[in-house]
Formats: structure tokens, C-alpha cells, sequence
């Protein structure tokens, strides 16, 4: 792993950098990708800094992306910010620069960067973006704050995740010090439309629960039509079975347009990044993404979810 002195001096050598997150963004992709764009934008003006990456539908509020063409990536240095694995990444030019650094907090499953800088103890890439301005003196003004604190809420479930730690706090606290609008920020995460509110007691309702603990729901592309819903503003039912006492793990399919399926893995005990991983996916021990080509591998992919739920009570059983 490299050091933020030794990525700093590669972004001060280079006129273009280009900032990419994952797919199908959540708070701490957007929230990381822009305050570290905004803050190199105010450090460097003479350089050119561009956020890469598909629409981010009704995320906007904590950045847009920019317009890249092919010829912005020639001798240009490129970084990836909260993107564990290639297949992950957001516009698959990332790999066409000078230079390819990562920034994650993910377990470092696929080193596919030059240079990368990777705490997997970290609770979101927003707050090792905010260490490495704050180790390199660079702007953090409101602007720049506004997002990294999106990111930092957004991916420790306001605080309530494990990996939350005391620095965790420290950081809210110096980018709320900056005096940015905190109850818009947990107002804008914590919102959803009716349709959203509609489609989240759908999945209560479509939830098989296994014995073991193990859960799963599958929204297809006919349910999100019905309800006129885009694939992105789906992902606001993920969490929504943790809410149930009797699910321990769970899985919620999402249909794509084209009949294969977004995977959704949350627990709250188990391990689930190694089963994400089987599926050209990956993430973090209790939250993790994945894809299936069709309702076989759905079902692949839920039993695996039942056998480590199985082993994992097993486990539990007998060390009490």
C-alpha cells in the first residue's frame, strides 16, 4: 500500500485527473468522488479535474457527473475511489490513463490499480478521503464537506455500523464544524418517495424466510414498471428486511432491464463478502453486491446464503 504523500506527488505531476466511483452509486461512492474533486478543483485550478461515471439518479443532490470524452484520458491520471473489484467500476475507461491509483475501504480482493491506498477497517472511503486532505492540507471548505459528510452517514448507517469508530466521530464533527447543513444531508438520505415507502412493504411481503435465519425477495422489472420506478431507486429496499428480528442474512434480487439480476447481500453476523465474490461481485464482511445471470443462479445464490447462515448459528451454538 502506498503512502497519501506518495499519491499526492502523482497528482501534483499530472494536468488531468479523472475521478471514478462504482456502479450504481450509493452516498459514499458520490460522496468521496466529489469532495475529493472539489477540493483538488480549489488546491489545483490550473488543472483539469473530472468526475466519471453513469447518471446518479436521485443521488444528485450530492454531485453530477462530469462529461469525459476518450481524448480527456490521454496521459491523464486516473482514480478510483469505494470500487473493491474492475467489474465494479463506473465507466470501464478508468483503465485507459497515464496512471491508475485506488482509494477503498474494502478488503483489497482485486489489486487492480498502480498505486492504491486500501484500509479495509475504515467505515467509508468518504472518511479516507477526508484523511488524506487533512494529511495533505487541502481545501475542505462547505463544499467539500458537504459530500464526505453524505458519505461517511450514508455508509455507517448513520453511525449505527460496526466499523463506526471514535475517529469516525472526530471527522463528523470537523466537516459538520465547516457549517454544512447536517439535517438536510440525514433528511435527503433518510427520504423516500411513496412509491419508494410502496415498494419496500413489497419486499416484506415477497420475503421467504428460511429457518435458518436466511431471507431473500426478488423485484422484477414488472414491479418497478408498476410502481414507475427506476433499477437505481430500488436499492432502497436493501435494508429493509434487517428491520425483522427473525432474519439473520438476506438476499434482495433486483431484476435489470435485460433479465439478469443485481444481488444484495446484508447480514448481521454471518460473512457474506466471500459468497458476493463467487458471483462477480465482492464488498464488505456484512454488505456486499453481486450479479446473476438468471433465477438458477438466484437460487445458487440463496443457498449458499443458507449454509453460512446454517454454520454460522452452528458456530454460535456451540461456543455458548
Amino acid at each position: 500500500m502506498n503512502t497519501f504523500d506518495e499519491i499526492y506527488e502523482k497528482i501534483k505531476e499530472y494536468p488531468t485527473i479523472i475521478i471514478h466511483r462504482h456502479t450504481s452509486p450509493d452516498p459514499d461512492a458520490l460522496g468521496s468522488q466529489a469532495g475529493l474533486a472539489r477540493s483538488l478543483k480549489l488546491a489545483f485550478p490550473d488543472k483539469k479535474i473530472l468526475c466519471a461515471g453513469e447518471e446518479v439518479g436521485d443521488l444528485d443532490w450530492i454531485n453530477a457527473m462530469d462529461e469525459v470524452t476518450d481524448a480527456d484520458y490521454q496521459g491523464a491520471l486516473v482514480i478510483t475511489v469505494d470500487t473493491a473489484n474492475t467489474p465494479r467500476v463506473s465507466d470501464q475507461r478508468y483503465d485507459q490513463g497515464d496512471l491508475l491509483i485506488k482509494i477503498d475501504h474494502h478488503p483489497d480482493v482485486d489489486p487492480y490499480a498502480d498505486m492504491s491506498y486500501v484500509d479495509p477497517e475504515k467505515p467509508a472511503a468518504a472518511e479516507i478521503v477526508y484523511d488524506f486532505l487533512k494529511a495533505e492540507k487541502l481545501p475542505l471548505p462547505k463544499e467539500v464537506a458537504y459530500p464526505l459528510y453524505a458519505g461517511i452517514v450514508g455508509d455507517t448507517g448513520r453511525f449505527m455500523y460496526s466499523e463506526t469508530s471514535p475517529h469516525t466521530f472526530e471527522v463528523a464533527a470537523e466537516l459538520a464544524n465547516t457549517g454544512i447543513n447536517i439535517n438536510e444531508i440525514a433528511r435527503n438520505i433518510s427520504d423516500v418517495s411513496l412509491a419508494q415507502a410502496k415498494l419496500q412493504n413489497s419486499v416484506i411481503d415477497l420475503m421467504k424466510v428460511d429457518p435458518s435465519g436466511a431471507a431473500y425477495a426478488i423485484i422484477t422489472q414488472e414491479q418497478l414498471k408498476k410502481l414507475g420506478m427506476t433499477f437505481e431507486q430500488a436499492s432502497v429496499t436493501v435494508s429493509t428486511p434487517g428491520r425483522i428480528k427473525e432474519i439473520m442474512a438476506w438476499n434482495v434480487f433486483v431484476e435489470n432491464p435485460d433479465g439478469t439480476y443485481r444481488v444484495h447481500y446484508r447480514s448481521k453476523g454471518p460473512i457474506i463478502n466471500q459468497l458476493a465474490a463467487k458471483h462477480d461481485g465482492g464488498g464488505h464482511a456484512l454488505a456486499s453486491g453481486a450479479k446473476a445471470k438468471d433465477l438458477d443462479e438466484v437460487k445458487q445464490v440463496f443457498e449458499e446464503l443458507v449454509e453460512v447462515v446454517r454454520d454460522y448459528n452452528n458456530e454460535h451454538r456451540t461456543n455458548k
